[in-house]
């Protein structure tokens, strides 16, 4: 069975003064979602969008959203994010709160709940969300601002996580991988397990490249 592969586009690294228009041109590319990262200035020194970004955002696009919420309290946040069946929320494992009953609201309404890791985390930190999380999304870079380097060894941490869920029985996980994913990691990261792909200014947004030409090619990378 060929392991599910999907293309989630990083917005932040999109034109945001023709968003409308790059947003049409991925739906017509056929992506899978469209990956908005949430920031507060806090657990992250940047802000970018927010719940009324996020509303507006399910207004004109049928695109799925993998919302990644890197801030110091989800809780509060959640609320207020229109998400709807088929979407990805997701919050940071690093602020080690339990969040049992955040999942099971996002699983009411149909969405997938995941769990963030940064670099640094160990993947054993999955022990305490392993029954709740439907994604375990992968930094692979330190999150905050687009165009980061990505961390020296850091995929290997790919096919660790993928046994490391394997091993316990969570052969259904999907992992997600954020941060310097060019055509070339990406592909490299598909052997070893990962499943949705966060494409930024090294995968989707290259210059000189339109979407329409390296959305096909990003494809193409993970399919092989």
């Amino acid at each position: 069975m060929t392991p599910k592969r999907l293309i989630s586009v990083s917005i932040m690294c999109a034109d945001l003064l023709r968003l409308g228009e790059e947003i049409k041109k991925l739906e017509k590319s056929g992506v899978d979602y469209l990956h908005i990262d949430v920031m507060d200035a806090h657990f992250v020194p940047n802000l970018t969008f927010g719940p009324d970004f996020i509303k507006a955002f399910h207004r004109g696009t049928s695109i799925h959203s993998d919302i990644h919420l890197m801030v110091e309290d989800p809780a509060l946040l959640l609320p207020s994010i229109e998400y709807v069946e088929g979407d990805i929320i997701s919050v940071h494992s690093e602020l080690a709160k339990d969040f049992t009953s955040m999942a099971a609201e996002i699983h009411s309404k149909g969405a997938l709940f995941g769990i963030a890791v940064n670099p640094e985390t160990p993947v054993d930190i999955l022990e305490k969300y392993e029954n709740i999380a439907d994604v375990v999304l992968l930094m692979l870079v330190h999150p905050g601002f687009a165009g980061a380097k990505m961390v020296d060894g850091i995929m290997n941490k790919v096919a660790e996580t993928r046994h490391w869920l394997d091993s316990r029985g969570h052969g259904s996980t999907l992992i997600s991988i954020d941060g310097s994913v060019s055509c070339e990691r990406a592909a490299l990261m598909a052997g070893m397990g990962a499943n949705i792909f966060v494409g930024g200014t090294s995968g989707i947004y290259r210059k000189g490249m339109d979407v329409e030409e390296s959305v096909p090619e990003f494809r193409k990378a993970i399919s092989i």
